[in-house]
């Protein structure tokens, strides 16, 4: 059986009990996870409230760390449209704290095209996937030596890519959500849109911590392929407060694009 972020270990009341994989260690605590492979879950359980309708966004705030401990989600529709919809779901764990809470907008799309193809004004001109290099995960350095997220991805990147702080370009592909189960594409761009804050750092996590207190995903259409990219980049303040923001694409172009509240803290 291939490497998965998941597994369902048990039922409780009919819900389905997620227990992470090593795969799923986040860099901050080895007891908690990264934020993208929770995100995907919860972008799965919006995703199958609403099958009729496409799920453009996501928000995600997290309130406490995500444990590798394991947790429950719970989903319901806020508001039904035949246009729009509103959904919810909340991550609890074991001691029934809620640790991510999560708002999608789904959208219907049209039966026939508006245009002849997409409009787009915004002047970014991406990568090729052909023209990238294999490559290291650009975050080297960890709060632990555990193995985690870092080891369940295989990253490409323009042959100029610098690893090391400031604006990054990227490609990314990662290992499966659960067992036996397909990601959507939704789902399978949910943790590379969860690195925009390491991958477009101003300083390495031994010098500052800069975690991410929620993450927005807003995509205008679906990534194709198992690769997925993004460009990275963010402001810090000295007061603490960062904002981190990345387009995301695949091979023919801009899909959508991540933001992440940050919290900056000095280490040591």
């Amino acid at each position: 059986m291939s490497a998965t972020f998941f597994e369902i270990e048990r039922r409780e009341e009919g819900r389905e009990w997620f227990a992470p994989t090593d795969h799923c260690r986040g860099p901050w605590d080895e007891g908690a996870c990264h934020g993208g492979p929770p995100t995907a879950l919860l972008v799965r359980s919006l995703e199958r409230l609403v099958p009729e309708l496409r799920l453009a966004r996501i928000a995600v705030d997290l309130p406490r760390p995500v444990p590798m401990a394991g947790f429950t989600i719970v989903a319901e529709v806020v508001r039904a449209g035949r246009a729009t919809a509103n959904t919810r779901a909340t991550l609890v764990d074991a001691g029934a704290k809620v640790c991510a809470m999560a708002t999608g907008m789904h959208v219907a799309m049209s039966a026939s095209p508006l245009f002849p193809g997409p409009l787009d004004n915004s002047g970014v001109v991406l990568p090729r996937l052909s023209d990238s290099e294999p490559g290291e995960f650009p975050l080297g350095r960890m709060r632990h030596r555990l193995s985690g997220f870092r080891n369940a991805v295989e990253i490409r990147h323009p042959p100029s890519q610098d690893p090391g702080p400031g604006t990054t370009t990227l490609w990314m592909r990662s290992i499966d959500l659960l067992p036996g189960e397909q990601m959507s594409p939704f789902q399978r761009i949910a943790p590379l849109a969860d690195c925009t804050n390491a991958f477009g750092r101003h300083a390495d996590p031994d010098q500052v911590a800069f975690m991410n207190t929620d993450l927005l995903i807003a995509l205008h259409r679906d990534p194709i392929g198992d690769w997925v990219g993004s460009r990275s980049s963010s402001v810090w303040q000295p007061t603490g407060v960062g904002l981190a923001d990345s387009v995301l694409f695949d091979d023919a172009g801009a899909v959508g694009r991540a933001m992440q509240t940050l919290l900056l803290q000095p280490v040591g």
